[in-house]
């Protein structure tokens, strides 16, 4: 959604581990980017220890702009590499301020740090650095330019300080947002693609456009129920008026629009192209949907959400909490795509699923929080699935005879792997000649097939990449019924996986460890003991980058040992890959722990 970011820095702690998260996932997005070395009053602070933290940490593109006049409490004003003036600050609230010559005692570090900023500034333009090189100073005007054509291209990165606190600095680093950081304009047009055709379809960010936005994030504000954010690539929009959600092809009306201001919000009438805002009451909106002009209608391109790799059991402490929980968890659910509630039939249990353990802990912190619901929460269970690796046969049968009517239901199924891997997958094919089992009872047994698949072989795990045919079977004119050939098709698909060499399924987790080089080692290692495939180390910055495919049951508490084994210093993102066979040893010890007899 972001154009461009300010990336603020502590002037006491320099680069901190989360910055480095921040900043690298900048960097994957191509966001261009300014540092704000915050906090200069605080005691401690010292400007030139953070850039150099910066240089050594992040990059070596980054160039003050500004040079803070005194550190801590004898802080007092910024200097203007660009213009060689100071801004000395006259009260305690950051209002009254005068431009006045700099320092003395300053002249040659300004000089010194001006010299190297116009050096790397003109490097990055053909025509200013030969006019550097002939002698020729260039102008202010022409710097700042070609500043923020580098800035946009990813090339430089300008350091400003300040202390947000006492509004000191603010009002340069607003300036440098505007003269810097990229317009909408400068952004190439968002591409798309017609929901009927499919063709490709591009939007330029002009308000005479036709409408385009994408909904962003959905959340539930306790004052006007259902927040949905959007941002707007092309177009303008009025309050009142009726939008497309391209996404699934229903009509939404915008009731209300609103811009966010922290925790204050304005309403507005009309946003324009490169706003974001957002829209009350939309009912059928969800994250990642495009919402656009009826009659100009272009999907974007959406937000990949990956199916939940993690359960935890949940149940409310009392039964004041229970009404509320449900609630509560539907609500979450509704703003997070990748956050799942379902119910257990067989443990009567309430199941929420998430991307990993600190995913689930955020929604149960939450609930706490935010809807004053407690609850009891159990142990992580990691999502395995089971499969079969090659065709057989097996016959289903299934006679009652009873004093009135009996029931009779009979068939023959054949089972082959289908070759996914994603988890998912099942094919049913009828392949009956000569009407041995009549056609209303082909529904039912592939009704029969599929809750064997959920009850599973192995451990009692899903069933997945399977297909299914049935070819053969009999049946009577009188004791069959849809009943029986449903339990008939159960038993036949039990009776074939058994001998179709079923296996179990884990979750791989791409992982991607950003650490410092010294901790390389100490993290490979571990990695290696968690049965990682280590697939590609890369330099980024001044830090590694480690990608490697690591099964999900053995990343538990991952965070806190990656912090421990590096001073808090590297950070780690893990998405879901694929579905991939257990080994041997670790697949008997999860099926003796589910308590089903191994076959």
């Amino acid at each position: 959604m972001l154009d461009g970011g300010v990336v603020v820095f502590d002037g006491v702690a320099g680069v901190e581990p989360q910055s480095e998260t921040v900043w690298h996932q900048a960097e994957k997005f191509n966001v261009p980017r300014i540092c704000f070395i915050n906090k200069m009053d605080r005691m401690g602070a010292d400007f030139y220890t953070d850039v150099k933290s910066i240089h050594e940490r992040l990059t070596t593109d980054a160039y003050p702009v500004q040079l803070p006049i005194g550190a801590a409490e004898t802080f007092k004003g910024i200097i203007d590499l660009f213009e060689r003036q100071a801004e000395i600050y006259k009260d305690d609230l950051g209002k009254e301020f005068e431009g006045v010559a700099v320092p003395d005692e300053m002249k040659d570090k300004v000089e010194e740090y001006r010299h190297r900023l116009v050096e790397a500034i003109s490097e990055t333009d053909d025509a200013l650095l030969e006019k550097y090189l002939a002698g020729t100073e260039p102008t202010v005007a022409e710097l700042k330019a070609a500043l923020r054509q580098a800035v946009i291209a990813n090339k430089l990165v300008p350091i400003l300080c300040g202390s947000a606190l006492k509004n000191k600095g603010v009002q340069f680093l607003l300036d440098a947002v505007v003269e810097y950081l990229p317009s909408p304009l400068d952004i190439p047009a968002v591409k798309g693609t017609d929901p009927k055709t499919g063709a490709a379809l591009e939007r330029s960010a002009d308000d005479a456009a036709p409408f385009t936005a994408l909904a962003f994030k959905i959340t539930a504000d306790p004052f006007v129920g259902k927040l949905a954010f959007f941002r707007v690539y092309s177009g303008s929009l009025k309050s009142g008026s009726y939008v497309l959600n391209a996404s699934t092809g229903q009509q939404e009306r915008i009731g209300r629009i609103v811009r966010l201001h922290a925790n204050h919000r304005e309403e507005v009438h009309e946003v324009y192209a490169g706003e974001i805002a957002a829209a009350v009451g939309l009912k059928s909106t969800t994250t990642g949907n495009t919402l656009s002009d009826p009659n100009h209608p272009i999907v974007l391109e959406s937000i990949t959400f990956p199916d939940p790799v993690i359960h935890i059991a949940i149940e409310p402490k009392t039964k004041q909490d229970q009404e509320k929980m449900g609630l509560a968890l539907a609500r979450l659910a509704e703003e997070d795509p990748t956050f799942r509630v379902r119910s257990d039939e067989e443990t009567a249990q309430t199941i929420i699923s998430g991307m990993g353990e600190l995913h689930l802990e955020i929604i149960v912190d939450r609930m706490k929080r935010e809807f004053k619901v407690e609850a009891n929460v159990g142990k992580p269970q990691v999502a395995y699935r089971e499969t079969i690796t090659k065709p057989a046969e097996g016959e289903g049968k299934y006679i009652r005879q009873t004093g009135g009517r009996g029931q009779y239901g009979h068939c023959w199924l054949r089972v082959e792997p289908l070759a996914s891997g994603t988890g998912k997958g099942y094919e049913f094919v009828d392949e009956v000649r000569g009407g041995v089992i009549p056609k209303e009872y082909i529904t039912p047994i592939n009704k029969g097939v599929q809750e064997a698949l959920d009850r599973g072989i192995l451990a009692g795990y899903p069933v997945v990449d399977v297909k299914a045919v049935v070819y053969d079977g009999s049946y009577h004119e009188v004791d069959s019924s849809e009943a029986a050939f449903k339990i008939a098709g159960s038993m036949a698909f039990q009776t074939a996986a058994k001998r179709a060499g079923p296996v179990l399924l884990e979750p791989i987790m791409k992982v991607e460890v950003v650490v410092p080089e010294q901790f390389m080692g100490d993290v490979l290692g571990d990695l290696n003991s968690k049965r990682a495939s280590i697939k590609e180390m890369r330099d980024r910055a001044q830090s590694k980058v480690i990608d490697a495919d690591v099964p999900l049951a053995e990343m538990f508490g991952y965070a806190t040992s990656l912090r421990s084994m590096t001073q808090g210093r590297a950070s780690y993102t893990m998405e879901f890959s694929r579905y991939e066979q257990v080994p041997k040893h670790v697949a008997e010890a999860i099926i003796v722990k589910s308590g089903k007899a191994p076959l």
